[in-house]
């Protein structure tokens, strides 16, 4: 087959998808459909749907795997490189940059107006985000679904459960629900063989402690390692270390993290950056994003020659759906944690519902422009 690219083109490609492709990662997913399938035919559509099931079988945030797959499809290790690369630096230096400028402001009124109402937002535009993940993860809200799944079903409001009373996330609770799956669904055969400038100086941009910058990489690596399908998956996890386990930040400094990850194109996971620099600066940021999108990277580069074989294994398959719905269920168990934290008073509860009747009824509407009229109503309250 005759490339009808060039690894130049196709780094350009994504460098504009991540600084201007916003909606979440199936939307991002759907851009990249769109854009190299349909329209320029740089990617085959069984090439597409091979590292579309990767990324769905696979830790690591949907759309980052993806991009990095389709980099190595015809390139190689060092197109899936500087694909990846090029998809998720846009983000991380409009995250950090973010993160100088709340670090710098956010004790001041205006900013913790802003906050306040961002953070409302935030709650809605994740329960709901949480909500449509479900069916996508286990089945349909029916009867009938719940009878055919009801294991996926009892995985998913048991880590619902267990995360909302403990407020942390339990790894060992996702991989058993996942073994548990695989072995009832599909047990496996076991083969016979086998075995910057003077304000980056006043504000103390290039500090670290070396001690957490160490706590940081193995935290965000775990982080990481455990994310399945959605950005958005990686919430719960991040909530129970960075709030919950370390205390690093605050509850409402995790949302507005969050919040900031929300109205930045690229990959939501980019939140681990701007949490990484309110927690040790620069290098904590480079470190957090690192530190997440490594394992992603390698999850997908590794297998990616053999994943013909491996996608048909229906115990891999099994095993990945017994976590995926622990995972999801997780998910919703920390937006519950993290709204009875965050909708304080009656206005916060409007804007969040506010936030998601807007996504359900308005067409075409993006989560940046939700974001940035809940931070312009927080302001308007609070004056």
């Amino acid at each position: 087959m005759t490339v009808q690219y060039s690894l130049k083109d196709l780094t350009f490609y994504f460098l504009k998808l991540g600084y201007a492709g916003f909606g979440g990662p199936v939307a991002l997913v759907g851009y990249m459909h769109k854009d190299l399938v349909e329209h320029r035919q740089w990617i085959s559509e069984e090439e597409y749907k091979n590292g579309l099931a990767l990324a769905q079988l696979a830790p690591g945030p949907l759309a980052a795997q993806l991009s990095i797959y389709l980099g190595y499809v015809h390139y190689g290790v060092l197109g899936a490189t500087l694909v990846g690369t090029a998809f998720v630096l846009p983000s991380f230096m409009m995250v950090l940059l973010l993160g100088i400028a709340y670090q710098q402001f956010g004790g001041l009124p205006w900013m913790q107006s802003v906050f306040y109402g961002i953070g409302a937002a935030a709650i809605g535009i994740i329960a709901l985000s949480s909500y449509k993940l479900t069916p996508k993860s286990i089945g349909k809200f029916t009867l009938i679904s719940l009878k055919t799944n009801w294991l996926l079903w009892s995985f998913f409001l048991g880590a619902c459960t267990v995360t909302f009373i403990t407020k942390q996330e339990q790894v060992l609770l996702f991989v058993a629900a996942g073994l548990l799956y695989m072995f009832v669904k599909n047990p496996p055969k076991i083969p016979s063989n086998a075995a910057q400038g003077l304000v980056f100086l006043q504000i103390d941009f290039w500090q670290y402690e070396s001690t957490t910058l160490w706590k940081i990489a193995l935290f965000f690596a775990k982080a990481g390692a455990f994310v399945f399908g959605s950005g958005l998956a990686i919430v719960p996890f991040l909530h129970a270390g960075v709030v919950e386990e370390y205390g690093w930040l605050n509850e409402q400094q995790f949302l507005d993290a969050v919040a900031v990850a929300m109205i930045t194109p690229g990959p939501v996971v980019i939140t681990v950056a701007f949490i990484g620099y309110l927690v040790n600066g620069f290098w904590g940021a480079c470190v957090a994003a690192l530190a997440t999108f490594l394992p992603c990277y390698l999850f997908t580069i590794l297998p990616a020659p053999y994943f013909q074989k491996i996608a048909k294994n229906k115990s891999i398959k099994a095993f990945v759906d017994g976590i995926t719905a622990a995972v999801v269920g997780a998910l919703v168990g920390a937006v519950l944690v993290i709204a009875r934290q965050s909708i304080i008073d009656i206005p916060t509860a409007l804007i969040a519902v506010a936030a998601m009747l807007a996504l359900i009824y308005v067409k075409k509407i993006k989560e940046p422009y939700i974001i940035i009229a809940a931070a312009a109503v927080g302001y308007l309250l609070k004056l």
